[in-house]
């Protein structure tokens, strides 16, 4: 009897035993199934980031990484779309700018923010190459309002002065800008320098210039006074503007004599660089027609008309046109007060001689460029 109590006992237990284990084995299964299913959402979701979805977390460490997980996310959401994002953004302030001459400033400024943010520091596509006191510095002031541009306020004076430098110092001074617009940069002495073609040709031989002219005769009075400013004791403009006046000979080797020569000056650049790839500003009519002038600028340079009339008034006291007061300033933008500075007073038989002297170098200028200036 006892024996087959233990054999009864025996065979419970056994199977017993064998329920437990196979309980054990489908649940051990079934979590897997579900483990694994969670996973493999999570995979999904997550594009393959091996974070465990927010519903199964559980404990501070668990937590830790959660927040990590949502942070990588956002973050390389972020980098992925930061670069369309700039090229919308360049999308709709151009199309803003074409709409409305009201927001230049603001529209600007965005532009400017996004290329320092996103754009690259290039060597310049266009160059504003001279001449001094012809309104160079005008041109740049007028220009950089275009969202298309990027300029560089100050004068790296590359090609002349510090060619030794390298290209790499040169382009580390621009300004950064994206693939969609230009980088410009002016050195008006430039235009007088023999050597500069010849280096600037070797950067690139598709480089834009834009050459501001003015009457030579107004350029060098121009000048002097400028000179005369820092220099108060320097002889006067007849004595340096002529070997021997009573003869008519003018002294050519005076700077401000020799830089309205242009027809000279010219002929060295066209013989690196094709006539087209020229653009000749008269300083004149960016007095009496700043919205003209540069309209053919941006012409010139590829850019939408986007700077107009809209944007001038025309300021009595420097005799000179300033740039309206942007919405983001309380100011308008006139140039320096080194500009519109009263000319030093020449006799006027001075003038005269001066104008003969320069006559014969304007109409080959003319002939040249295929624009009469009115100099005479």
């Amino acid at each position: 009897m006892a024996h087959r109590f233990l054999s009864s006992a025996n065979r419970f237990s056994a199977r017993f035993a064998f329920i437990f284990t196979v309980s054990l084995s489908c649940t051990y299964l079934c979590y897997n199934i579900i483990f694994c299913r969670g996973t493999i959402m999570t995979n999904q979701v997550y594009e393959g980031k091996r974070c465990p979805p927010g519903k199964n977390a559980g404990g501070k460490k668990l937590l830790g990484k959660l927040d990590h997980c949502a942070l990588l996310e956002a973050r390389s959401t972020q980098e992925e779309s930061a670069a369309q994002r700039g090229a919308n953004d360049i999308r709709e302030q151009s199309k803003a700018a074409s709409s409305s001459g009201s927001h230049w400033a603001d529209m600007k400024l965005r532009n400017m923010s996004v290329a320092q943010k996103y754009g690259n520091k290039k060597l310049p596509n266009a160059l504003i190459v001279g001449v001094k006191k012809g309104g160079t510095r005008a041109v740049l002031e007028f220009i950089r309002i275009h969202p298309d541009v990027r300029a560089l306020g100050t004068e790296p004076h590359f090609f002349d002065r510090n060619y030794d430098r390298g290209l790499d110092w040169y382009r580390g001074l621009m300004p950064r800008t994206l693939d969609s617009q230009i980088t410009l940069e002016k050195t008006p002495s430039y235009f007088v320098t023999r050597e500069a073609p010849r280096r600037i040709s070797s950067m690139s031989h598709e480089t834009k210039l834009i050459v501001v002219v003015r009457n030579p005769v107004t350029r060098a009075i121009s000048d002097y006074t400028q000179t005369l400013s820092k220099k108060p004791d320097i002889p006067t403009f007849e004595e340096l503007a002529f070997k021997n006046r009573s003869l008519g000979l003018v002294d050519t080797s005076w700077n401000a004599i020799r830089i309205g020569m242009y027809i000279l000056h010219l002929e060295n650049w066209l013989q690196y660089f094709r006539l087209s790839q020229m653009h000749f500003v008269s300083g004149e009519r960016l007095i009496t027609d700043p919205a003209g002038e540069m309209g053919r600028v941006q012409d010139f340079l590829g850019l939408k008309r986007i700077i107009t009339d809209k944007h001038f008034y025309f300021n009595r006291t420097k005799g000179f046109p300033c740039l309206k007061k942007p919405e983001s300033s309380s100011q308008p933008r006139c140039l320096g007060k080194s500009k519109g500075r009263t000319h030093v007073q020449i006799d006027q038989e001075v003038i005269e001689q001066l104008q003969e002297f320069y006559r014969p170098f304007n109409i080959k200028f003319y002939e040249t460029v295929g624009q009469d200036f009115k100099w005479d």
